[in-house]
């Protein structure tokens, strides 16, 4: 009896945690459903065979999306996940671009169970005068003999974006994309790029100071217009998961519905006033009990406490403020002066805000992308006044 009691609680499932660092796991971590989302760009865009990049500003979901999209697609697609992270010393060279592509691919074709002949073929050395146009070869090659198409995707795939080598991979990736539609090459069936910025206007990143030039190599790309906030529905959905496990009798769609209001669906903030409504609030001195936490009181009080934090995320918002002063002085006129802008997406400056997250179109003009943003921006740019004053 004491041995099927312990069987018992060993298959017991481990509440779930709130999760805002890292890559988050559906058997560990809370989450939104955004099946969604990834059955529209599956439907749309992969299985159609489209290169496409998705740009979001940073902590905004990219990194669980792939993952996501890999564990869809993997029963019908070879899918070869990468990311520039840290690959600093792969674009030292073309010759280390076409080794280390070859190193990594490698390890995930052999972790896939790939046959081992077409691991072999896929090893063969590359050559030192010609290695771009013979990793070429070697991508014809792997398309040509693989059992399955393939999804090439690559994460934070801007972080090498102001070397003048990953252009050439990505005019690789172009060439070879141009001679499958006419029928003279194979190659990859659908490439995701994933970063902060968009590769298409390299220049946004490489030179702030200067009028941006479009000169990326990656204007075959589709543009990706789904919606990667998270929904009232989405969030709701999420609190439902936890709700099973605490039974708060919270009112899951009045308190949906609040953190949507003060993020917009923006996916770190979302999870981390859940986190710090399960991990800070609940118990303390103000909330005693779970339930007391999770209320529209609790969820205000989260949302005050993540307002005052520093982090990865706001202290990005400090750094891109200094980097872009033009940017900058758009935000301060909108909060303190009321200032209105209308919304033309295709004005740099207002591109360049959209796609680090400051920004948003809202009934034809600018705004602020949410109420968290907004108000964190305005008590920065007063106290930076105030200790300006006191100079």
């Amino acid at each position: 009896t004491s041995k099927n009691k312990k069987t018992d609680r060993s298959q017991k499932r481990m509440p779930k945690k709130f999760n805002v660092t890292g890559l988050c796991l559906p058997n560990q971590h809370y989450m939104a459903d955004i099946s969604e989302k990834l059955h529209t760009i599956i439907s749309d865009y992969i299985q159609t065979g489209k290169y496409f990049t998705i740009n979001r500003a940073r902590q905004y979901g990219k990194t669980i999306t792939l993952y996501l999209l890999e564990q869809m697609l993997k029963n019908d697609y070879r899918v070869i996940r990468l990311s520039f992270e840290a690959a600093d010393e792969m674009f030292v060279s073309r010759n280390t671009l076409a080794q280390g592509l070859i190193r990594k691919i490698s390890r995930i074709l052999k972790l896939q169970n790939t046959p081992p002949a077409l691991i072999q073929s896929w090893n063969q050395p590359i050559s030192a005068q010609f290695p771009i146009d013979d990793l070429g070869e070697r991508i014809t090659e792997l398309c040509c003999d693989s059992d399955k198409k393939i999804v090439l995707m690559i994460d934070e795939v801007d972080k090498s974006s102001d070397n003048q080598v990953f252009l050439s991979f990505l005019g690789l990736l172009r060439n070879k994309y141009l001679e499958m539609m006419q029928e003279n090459d194979r190659t990859f069936h659908s490439v995701i790029l994933a970063g902060v910025y968009d590769i298409k206007n390299l220049k946004l990143k490489l030179h702030p100071e200067e009028i941006p030039k479009y000169n990326s190599p990656w204007n075959i790309a589709s543009d990706f217009t789904v919606d990667m906030s998270l929904s009232p529905n989405e969030i709701a959905n999420m609190l439902l998961d936890y709700e099973k496990d605490y039974h708060t009798g919270m009112d899951i769609s009045a308190i949906s519905r609040l953190i949507y209001d003060y993020t917009s669906g923006y996916p770190y903030l979302v999870s981390r006033i859940c986190q710090l409504t399960d991990e800070r609030l609940a118990g303390s001195a103000d909330f005693p009990s779970r339930p007391d936490a999770w209320s529209l009181t609790g969820i205000t009080g989260a949302e005050k406490l993540l307002r005052k934090e520093s982090g990865p995320l706001f202290d990005d918002i400090n750094k891109k403020l200094a980097d872009y002063p033009d940017l900058k002085h758009i935000l301060q006129n909108i909060l303190f002066h009321g200032k209105r802008y209308p919304f033309e997406k295709d004005v740099p400056l207002i591109q360049l805000g959209m796609t680090l997250g400051f920004l948003k179109e809202k009934e034809g003009f600018l705004a602020i992308e949410n109420r968290i943003f907004e108000t964190k921006l305005y008590d920065l740019f007063l106290a930076e006044s105030a200790a300006s004053y006191d100079k």
